[in-house]
């Protein structure tokens, strides 16, 4: 068959395949999840997973261990790996806006094997940061409040908003993120503007800072004291380490894919905008950073995860401007609160994706009329008490173990997606299929994946260097930074073993289920009415 008459086919195919793909999208109860987010809804998802506390807040200790060209040459290096994976990502969600997301596409272009092993690891890692966002809020308002006796009540409160707005369905939590993403689109804008200002002498003090702290301090820093080029190479690989775990959440539009609106349409435009928000967002902003705060400013170790740790504050505060660091903090305690919502969203969403592989029970399948996960949402909810525990500090130091192995835990996830992408891009070749007849086409594939696969495993494999310097070692960061990453060709093989069943071929690829129902959600939307409509559409 010609590829463009297979691809055709694809894209026509009907018959009783329909129903197969109603009853794959909607699960055992035949309500299954609704497309309610739009247009709007989805951009501003991808770019709340851009933008958070690790902008904010993590910069600080970028800036502390690489100084500022090592900071920024490390974001670059990470935006590079991010990047890659996103547009790998997004050729298949466009194509396969299917509910599960990333872990569906890895049981139709891998095996069951490894889609046990992505969803399973993928749930963990959003279920424990969940309760670590909650715990994080409730620091935050310590800022204000220093009385820590009233956290229980803040978690309580911020708890109660979060799984209000999930229960709520996907089209408030759309409607939800939509507000808290704008926020901090603002914010970081805002910050990035007032730091070319002050950096350039507008500030109360009138001190024109230029390139002052690229020369002294200096461009890079002598990690842990180790002098040479040595000394600086492990300084810009810990602010690798560090920007890794920042970038982490941009693929959570691939689980929101199955409850997008004309996904054909709207998953495309914000996978190819993702690297414009990486590029202003955090190459923008820690090009500033870097400009305003010395790398051995005492500051930038207070450690106390509210706005004064930011180096933002800091930059705002050595310049004399009063009153912004609690406008920030209110920022960064919404920032909190949305990736809470977010964490609950997209952990319920992945364990229903897991029942619909038939990797979890199949009672977690049951929606409302509303094609709410009900269950799945409840569930999730739960593993939101362990906030309670990081109030204390026996078992916050517990609880801290479990959050600090859901770092790895994202990386690997970007693991399975770029191997998942390339199964699926030999797939199409293999079987003749025309590429340039996808929604979206993914630009250097697959050079760009197999690029994005090195990295991630070169991550995860030396993310816990230094605890091997000498006088550094620490079995509680050795545990938590490697036991993910050993458990996870634990669970593949289990799962493999349990299964048994092979890595699929690619000309057995599934390329067709479901095809009938995408296509039949497909619509052309209305042109703008008028310039702001058409601005509105570009931005969006």
């Amino acid at each position: 068959m010609a590829s463009n008459e297979k691809i055709d086919k694809a894209y026509s195919h009907n018959g009783s395949d329909v129903e197969s793909n109603n009853a794959f999208h909607s699960g055992e109860t035949g309500q299954g999840l609704h497309r309610q987010l739009k247009n709007r809804h989805i951009a501003m998802i991808s770019i709340g997973g851009v933008i958070g506390t690790g902008l904010f807040l993590g910069t600080a200790n970028a800036l502390r261990h690489g100084g500022p060209v090592g900071m920024l040459l490390g974001y670059i290096t990470v935006g590079t790996v991010c990047w890659a994976t996103m547009i790998s990502l997004g050729e298949m969600v466009a194509y396969l806006p299917i509910s599960g997301g990333h872990i569906k596409l890895a049981e139709r272009f891998v095996n069951p094997a490894f889609s046990f092993t992505m969803g399973w690891n993928y749930w963990y890692n959003w279920t424990i940061i969940l309760p670590a966002e909650l715990s994080a809020a409730a620091v935050l308002i310590n800022y204000w409040n220093q009385n820590t006796q009233l956290n229980y009540a803040w978690i309580t409160i911020c708890l109660l908003v979060v799984v209000a707005i999930n229960l709520c369905g996907a089209g408030v939590y759309g409607e939800a993120e939509f507000i808290f993403a704008s926020i901090k689109v603002l914010t970081i804008t805002g910050l990035i503007i007032l730091g070319i200002v002050i950096d350039l002498g507008g500030g109360p003090n009138h001190d024109r800072l230029g390139f002052r702290y690229w020369k002294n301090p200096g461009p890079f820093v002598q990690y842990d004291g180790i002098s040479g080029n040595t000394g600086r190479f492990l300084g810009w690989w810990a602010v690798i380490t560090q920007a890794a775990f920042s970038f982490i959440g941009t693929e959570i539009v691939a689980i929101a894919a199955g409850e997008a609106k004309n996904p054909r349409r709207n998953l495309p435009k914000a996978i190819k905008r993702v690297y414009v928000r990486i590029l202003l967002f955090y190459i923008g902003g820690t090009f500033v950073i870097g400009l305003l705060v010395p790398s051995n400013d005492p500051q930038l170790v207070l450690g106390t995860g509210t706005a004064a740790s930011s180096p933002f504050v800091i930059a705002i505060q050595n310049a004399g401007i009063k009153g912004l660091p609690s406008l920030i903090n209110a920022c960064l305690l919404t920032s909190a609160w949305s990736a809470a919502s977010s964490d609950l969203y997209t952990s319920s969403r992945a364990l229903y994706g897991l029942a619909l592989s038939h990797n979890a029970p199949q009672f977690l399948l049951r929606t409302t009329r509303r094609g709410l996960p009900y269950i799945c949402l409840l569930v999730c909810a739960s593993f939101s008490l362990l906030a309670f525990m990081g109030v204390s500090s026996g078992a916050g130091t517990v609880f801290n173990w479990f959050s600090n192995m859901t770092s790895i835990a994202g990386l690997l996830t970007w693991f399975g997606i770029n191997l998942t992408y390339i199964r699926f891009h030999k797939g199409l070749k293999v079987q003749g299929f025309d590429r340039r007849k996808l929604p979206y086409i993914g630009p250097l594939q697959p050079y760009a994946s197999w690029y994005a696969l090195f990295m991630t495993v070169l991550f995860c494999v030396f993310s816990g260097f230094d605890v091997f310097l000498k006088g550094e070692w620490d079995t509680a960061t050795f545990v938590t930074t490697y036991l993910p990453l050993g458990l996870f060709p634990v669970l593949y093989i289990g799962a493999k073993m349990y299964y048994r069943q092979p890595i699929i071929k690619p000309q057995d690829m599934d390329f067709i289920s479901n095809i009938a129902e995408i296509e039949a959600e497909d619509y052309d939307e209305p042109p703008p009415k008028n310039k702001f409509e058409a601005f509105w559409q570009w931005l969006m």
